[in-house]
């Protein structure tokens, strides 16, 4: 199955909510995947996935657990090699290109987090003040003389991000970045996701939380049976399944019911 770059957006409406919020200017495809495969020996995980993850833009690809979101992040990432298809960067050539945020990630004990973050930031050329300020935008500037033991599951995650945009990637991929943390704190998450996003970076996340995805993102991606089954805004999504949330527009696109999605105008 194949996903498709979403529709150009409509201008946006100023007295939306946060769940009818539509991207406020042109897209522009910075990472693609075409045709890709995985497969693991003789267990195929991923088939012909295409999918465009656009500058500005905050993207969330949903599915099942076991269909592959963690792979197809991973490879587009860099850090796996696909089995068949390719993987192509469109931004600018920098030192760092893309910024990737694991589903646990874990730092290196006995050290401060701005230690941390300096030493990753002294890669790309980043001072330590550059750090200190990249704690302050993700709000754990207070926390900066922390021992990374001593954080918070979601303040790692938040040192996490913090470090995936050391050196200003063009895009920045975070693996279900919300996954157990508490409600407040999963919010602040995709706070920071967005305005990272503002900044004109791409932004790509994993999610299993319908309703903040919901209220968060500019395009939403269903992976089900190693494919991308559906993508788009989620109104948008919702319109063309005729359904009234995306939790609703999930489960038709994971349970097969391919005859309600269409994706630019077509039956997919």
């Amino acid at each position: 199955m194949t996903g498709n770059t979403p529709d150009t957006p409509r201008p946006p409406d100023p007295n939306a909510s946060d769940g009818e919020r539509r991207p406020d200017r042109a897209r522009r495809s910075i990472l693609e995947a075409e045709s890709l495969s995985f497969a693991y020996g003789d267990v195929e995980i991923l088939s012909d996935v295409s999918l465009s993850v656009d500058a500005a833009t905050v993207t969330a690809l949903i599915g099942p657990n076991g269909t592959g979101k963690t792979t197809l992040l991973r490879t587009l990432a860099g850090l796996e090699e696909p089995t068949d298809g390719a993987v192509h960067y469109h931004g600018p050539n920098v030192p760092r290109e893309i910024g990737y945020l694991p589903q646990q990630p874990a730092f290196r004990p006995g050290f401060t987090v701005a230690e941390t973050l300096s030493f990753y930031g002294s890669l790309v050329g980043e001072s330590r003040a550059d750090v200190l300020a990249r704690l302050d935008r993700v709000g754990l500037g207070d926390a900066a003389d922390k021992q990374v033991e001593a954080l918070s599951g979601g303040m790692t995650r938040l040192a996490g991000i913090a470090q995936a945009t050391i050196g200003d990637p063009p895009v920045v991929v975070l693996d279900e970045p919300g996954s157990g943390l508490d409600p407040g704190m999963s919010r602040r998450i995709y706070d920071v996701a967005r305005e990272i996003a503002a900044d004109g970076t791409a932004v790509l996340v994993t999610s299993h939380d319908m309703e903040l995805v919901e209220r968060s993102v500019d395009v939403v991606a269903v992976l089900a049976d190693g494919g991308v089954t559906a993508s788009g805004h989620p109104t948008t999504l919702a319109d063309r399944f005729d359904v009234d949330s995306l939790l609703d527009v999930y489960e038709a696109a994971v349970s097969g019911d391919s005859s309600r999605v269409r994706v630019r105008g077509e039956t997919a």
